[in-house]
């Protein structure tokens, strides 16, 4: 096959893991920056040019789309599936994973288990909001923040208020959820790769910060997650449209719940904490994929 993988920075440690996995197995693969493709949007004959060359004979395209360039990046990705090529993440996928409001009311529409969560637009009633979550402690989250940056733990009402106002004083968008103590400060990251978890870590924060993301220096280890747990993250997973993503779970006193779903999950970590060649399990996925017959909505792009 012709791999094509979307990544802004070849040199990245999952760009190549998944460079290296895809070689091993005979294909042809190339890394391709997405913000340098440029398209041709046409009914009969779309394509997508990169420097200076029509990209063509593309039998499938691995997206790793940072948060950043998500419209662009996506666009891309959806030109690539009007081509007809098989991509692991559809653009409608990543766009619905990337947008945290949207992907939280979709995951609370069909019972998944989430933190509550409340979002508004006035500060007129910040005080209603901060009970509508159970009080303080509570956390603040940009909609547009990415590991772990734009979160913030206010431990009392009086910094809850300032926090949500002055976040709203900036004309930014936010969310407001409960604190689940009862984490502390660890949470498990599933690799979930088509329908099964294929990998597990718990992520537990350095010492004195309660966000457990390992690029703030936190620290990972393998853990075994309950039947509960990969149900809820292959749940949440199909729910988004996703074929493979990172999901990341806090366990609570009322069970599992999804605090995010990464659509392009970093392999580092997880594949050095577990010692499992996950970018090898994406390759092979892909192979499969490629075997069967599409779905009669895979493909169409514009949803």
């Amino acid at each position: 096959m012709n791999i094509v993988i979307l990544s802004r920075k070849a040199e990245l440690y999952s760009t190549q893991a998944l460079f290296k996995a895809a070689e091993e197995r005979g294909h042809n693969v190339s890394v391709i920056d997405p913000l340098r493709c440029y398209m041709n949007i046409t009914s009969n004959r779309p394509s997508i040019s990169y420097r200076g060359e029509k990209l063509s004979d593309i039998d499938a395209v691995i997206p790793r789309i940072g948060a950043s360039i998500t419209f662009y990046g996506a666009a891309v990705v959806r030109q690539f599936e009007m081509m007809d090529v098989y991509c692991i993440n559809e653009s409608v996928a990543i766009s619905r994973s990337r947008d945290k409001l949207r992907s939280l009311q979709l995951l609370a529409s069909k019972g998944i288990g989430l933190p509550v969560t409340g979002f508004s637009h006035s500060t007129k009633y910040t005080e209603d909001l901060i009970e509508m979550v159970g009080g303080t402690p509570l956390v603040v989250k940009l909609l547009e923040g990415t590991q772990g940056i734009g979160v913030v733990l206010c431990e009392n009402n009086n910094a809850a208020s300032s926090v949500i106002e002055a976040f709203r004083g900036l004309n930014t968008n936010i969310l407001v959820q409960e604190f689940i103590k009862e984490a502390k400060g660890e949470d498990i990251r599933c690799l979930v790769v088509g329908d099964k978890v294929v990998a597990s870590m718990m992520r537990k924060g350095k010492e004195g910060e309660f966000r457990s993301n390992l690029h703030r220096g936190g620290t990972a280890k393998v853990i075994k997650i309950t039947p509960e747990e990969r149900s809820t993250a292959v749940r949440a997973c199909k729910i988004m449209g996703l074929h493979m993503a990172g999901v990341d779970i806090l366990r609570s006193n009322h069970g599992p719940v999804v605090m995010e779903i990464n659509s392009s999950p970093g392999l580092e970590g997880i594949e050095k904490s577990t010692g499992k060649d996950i970018a090898g399990m994406i390759i092979e996925f892909i192979e499969k994929k490629r075997k069967t017959p599409k779905s009669p909505d895979q493909g169409r792009g514009v949803r």
